[in-house]
């Protein structure tokens, strides 16, 4: 007697629904997870971001989806909006999940959302936890523009940074906040006509380098600014800023070079190599066993400049950039 056969059963998907619809709680088992997926992969603290995501779920204050499976949150990812543009915070899903297929189920749910409010211009995101993958049939891919960037790391417990002669005339202090406003003329000066300054649109204005400086030193999304291993450059001719070099701590024994940049006026003297030896020896002396840093890939001088250090690549991510998709239709 021949068997009989059932139809197949249709594969039930993990469904996206709006991240408002879920509770802290519900969020917790995958927040442990990104957590322990930060220190492992990346040796990043990521506990404080994972709190701030937490409370604004829990009061239903955070825009996004979730990926949810049998009542079990797979994913999520959470996009804030500022002006005219939408910012992509963070996309995790659980590895054991982990694929292109869900992150970009996530992303295209949190770009669709963005593209909906007429207001919005213009899209970024730079997701370092994304599966190598995601690089390929990104959602909207006929607004994007996207960037290699390269998360690079030094071992500190073994490295020297000899000093070299500086070819302009510098003094070098700590940072203190009465810098805040010059830094953020020297960036948009800096970063004018700048590949980065494609990537991220608050390099173009000094009002826009004004926000990510105080972003820096007063949120924890780049780990909590570390004063200790934080310098400018100052023109010993003129007394102006010339050069800042920005350090975090993103775990008790883990430093993170956070912004680093010169003046046109003083490029290839070697002031960005003394400020960086300054944050580097910084974090040294207070006893981090190690250091990190992005760099855009294209910015070849500051990459060679980073590997000549020492710094080596861990990670090569994607800065992501939609635009002029104000009539697209989804």
């Amino acid at each position: 007697m021949a068997a009989r056969l059932h139809p197949a059963m249709p594969v039930q998907l993990p469904e996206v629904i709006d991240l408002r619809r879920i509770s802290a709680r519900d969020l917790v088992p995958l927040l442990e997870e990104e957590i322990r997926a930060w220190r492992e992969e990346l040796e990043w603290d990521f506990e404080k971001s994972a709190e701030l995501v937490r409370r604004f779920v829990d009061v239903r204050a955070l825009s996004g989806s979730a990926l949810v499976d049998g009542g079990k949150v797979l994913g999520y990812a959470y996009y804030v909006l500022e002006e005219n543009k939408g910012l992509i915070g963070d996309l995790f899903v659980t590895r054991d999940a982990s694929g292109v297929e869900w992150e970009n189920r996530l992303l295209d749910a949190a770009l669709a959302e963005i593209m909906a409010n007429p207001a919005t211009t213009r899209i970024e995101s730079q997701l370092m936890m994304l599966h190598p993958a995601i690089l390929r049939n990104t959602p909207f891919s006929e607004h994007l523009t996207a960037h290699d960037r390269n998360f690079m790391r030094i071992d500190l417990r073994s490295a020297q940074f000899p000093e070299s002669r500086v070819r302009h005339p510098i003094y070098i202090e700590k940072w203190d906040d009465h810098y805040l406003d010059a830094a953020a003329e020297l960036i948009s000066s800096a970063y004018s006509g700048h590949i980065d300054s494609r990537i991220n649109d608050q390099y173009r204005t000094a009002a826009g380098a004004r926000r990510f400086l105080f972003n820096i030193v007063q949120f924890p999304g780049c780990g909590a600014f570390f004063r200790a291993a934080s310098y400018v450059a100052l023109d010993a001719l003129t007394g102006r800023l010339c050069g800042i070099s920005l350090a975090s701590l993103v775990a008790p024994d883990c430093g993170h070079v956070t912004q680093i940049c010169v003046s046109p006026a003083v490029r290839n003297t070697g002031v960005g190599y003394a400020l960086l030896r300054q944050s580097l020896t910084g974090l040294q002396s207070m006893g981090c066993r190690s250091a990190s840093l992005t760099v855009t890939a294209a910015n070849e001088d500051a990459v060679a400049l980073y590997k000549r250090v020492g710094f080596h690549t861990l990670r090569r991510f994607s800065a992501w950039v939609w635009e002029d998709f104000q009539t697209c239709s989804h």
